[in-house]
């Protein structure tokens, strides 16, 4: 099957999972590669993806981008889509964890999304039926499930999950954004991503999606990232009130 697609997957100190989350996609059948970008894990993680590399069934469709120290996850997911838009065959273009709290099985219902429903993004959403996490603490379900409401309050956007991290973009959407003029490096990076699909008037779609926390492994989550996403969204907003996205927009249809 030719790939039309590529599922970029961020990694830093992720030994226990990446050969099984990367087998489980392989084993959906569908027409999706796979780009592993890592942050110069210290346990080897990227040693794994270049053994799998040389197996008949990865061959070829699993790639490999390896930067040196952790320099955040926007800047990982930028390269990743610059590195994307660089190859004509891949019409949609994934984000997705290592970790298995976004779950392979959901991939083809985003995938469907765009690809037969005609949406510019889906979002796996964790909120768009209420609350659907596994296995966190209840604190930090509540910190993310009202970081989203004070991000929809703000910014204005009808999107419930603004900080998800599960998406499948069409290429034409992130060819529209100024990738060297995104702001944010941690958690604000997904909201900004969000609010720029979202000024731009694309059409966005919520698939609901469970969240399962890590079962292996270390969450990379901390207070900080917390921080930067709550002062990144006023931000956000006062850009959005000086015309950075309508100018955004208007490059976006002279480059049609």
């Amino acid at each position: 099957m030719q790939s039309d697609s590529v599922i970029i997957i961020p990694t830093y100190n992720e030994k226990e999972n990446i050969r099984n989350i990367v087998t489980a996609i392989f084993d959906l059948n569908g027409p999706y590669d796979i780009l592993v970008i890592d942050d110069g894990s210290p346990d080897g993680t990227a040693s794994i993806v270049k053994t799998m590399q040389g197996e008949e069934r990865f061959a070829g469709r699993l790639h490999l981008l390896e930067r040196s120290g952790k320099l955040g996850l926007g800047t990982a997911y930028i390269a990743g889509f610059k590195w994307a838009l660089a190859r004509e065959q891949y019409r949609f273009i994934f984000e997705m964890d290592a970790d298995f709290s976004h779950a392979p099985h959901d991939v083809p219902r985003l995938y469907e999304a765009c690809h037969d429903e005609g949406y510019d993004l889906a979002i796996g959403s964790r909120y768009v039926t209420g609350v659907n996490v596994v296995n966190w603490p209840m604190g930090r379900v509540l910190m993310s499930y009202f970081a989203s409401k004070y991000v929809r309050l703000v910014t204005g956007m009808k999107i419930h999950d603004t900080t998800a991290g599960f998406k499948c973009y069409r290429r034409e959407v992130l060819k529209a954004i100024d990738l060297d003029g995104v702001r944010f490096k941690g958690y604000a990076f997904q909201i900004e991503m969000k609010f720029s699909v979202y000024k731009l008037g694309f059409k966005i779609k919520e698939v609901s999606v469970v969240f399962v926390n890590r079962r292996l492994g270390t969450s990379k989550m901390s207070g900080g990232i917390f921080g930067e996403a709550m002062f990144g969204v006023v931000r956000l907003k006062i850009d959005s009130l000086m015309g950075r996205f309508r100018k955004m927009k208007q490059r976006s249809i002279e480059n049609k």
